[in-house]
């Protein structure tokens, strides 16, 4: 919804422009062309008339049906802040609405004394303009692939967390001298790792499924990868203070493999830390 408002006030003066044309270019006897109207502008949800006393003097005309039930109540309270201008015409801000769920606006044209009412589809609208890229279908099977992934990839990352709680309390009322200091940090890693894995599948859930995006802006993409590479960083440092340790311990002879292992992790450090930093300097700050 926040994307889709930013869109339209960046666009208002030309989407509104559109949409009072459009409405002016109809036949002018509105409700009896109503069901060719919908036909032809699918981004028009529904419409209706009222009087110039407020009253609904026609049914509420949608896509598949009328609902007249509301006929002749008061209309009143929509129309409290009514502001047309030259055109006897109206534009009201975007809105949730009430019947489809959807980002909408209202169309208000005075014509014989009559106010008809336009509820518009606004991400209909801007599809039509070509302002956003939409697509229903796409965007439904996007959506399921990404949740089918990113739930998958949450029961992965419990199993790991699972685990290394299991590590840790077979230490706690089982304890091993023996290998005591590689199933704690084999209880780290596990946790760490299963905690990266989770954020990663949040994030997929949180961008691509709860929220998705009309445009999908590089810092966001950013953010979900850098946040993965950190907790596999963290998770690789841990687990090379594993081998260092085991190596110290049991044999001297492999401490120049614990030296390469570090300098490896060490230059994966260096470089998710230009990462951020190129993606800093590639940013745009809005003030400068």
């Amino acid at each position: 919804m926040k994307e889709v408002i930013n869109i339209y006030k960046k666009h208002k003066v030309t989407v509104d422009g559109y949409i009072n044309t459009l409405i002016k270019s109809l036949p002018k006897d509105y409700i009896d062309y109503a069901d060719s109207i919908l036909k032809s502008n699918n981004y028009i949800q529904l419409m209706y008339a009222v009087d110039e006393n407020f009253k609904q003097i026609s049914p509420v005309i949608c896509r598949k049906n009328r609902d007249d039930s509301n006929i002749q109540s008061d209309k009143s309270h929509y129309f409290a802040k009514l502001d047309l201008d030259a055109n006897n015409m109206y534009v009201s801000n975007p809105y949730i609405h009430y019947r489809t769920g959807q980002s909408s606006l209202s169309s208000v044209i005075f014509i014989d004394n009559k106010y008809y009412i336009f509820d518009i589809n606004l991400i209909k609208l801007l599809e039509n303009l070509n302002l956003i890229e939409y697509n229903s279908l796409h965007d439904k099977i996007n959506k399921s692939i990404y949740g089918i992934g990113a739930t998958i990839l949450s029961l992965v990352s419990v199993a790991l967390i699972v685990y290394g709680g299991y590590k840790f309390l077979s230490l706690l009322f089982v304890p091993n001298d023996m290998e005591f200091l590689e199933d704690i940090f084999k209880s780290i890693i596990s946790i760490t790792l299963g905690l990266a894995i989770y954020d990663f599948a949040k994030q997929i859930f949180e961008h691509e499924v709860l929220f998705t995006s009309f445009h999908h802006t590089e810092d966001k993409q950013y953010k979900v990868l850098g946040k993965f590479l950190i907790s596999v960083v963290i998770a690789l440092s841990i687990e090379t203070l594993m081998v260092v340790f085991k190596i110290a311990l049991e044999d001297y002879t492999q401490m120049l493999a614990a030296f390469y292992l570090i300098i490896g992790t060490t230059i994966m450090f260096v470089g998710l830390s230009y990462f951020y930093k190129t993606i800093r300097e590639s940013g745009c700050d809005e003030e400068g």
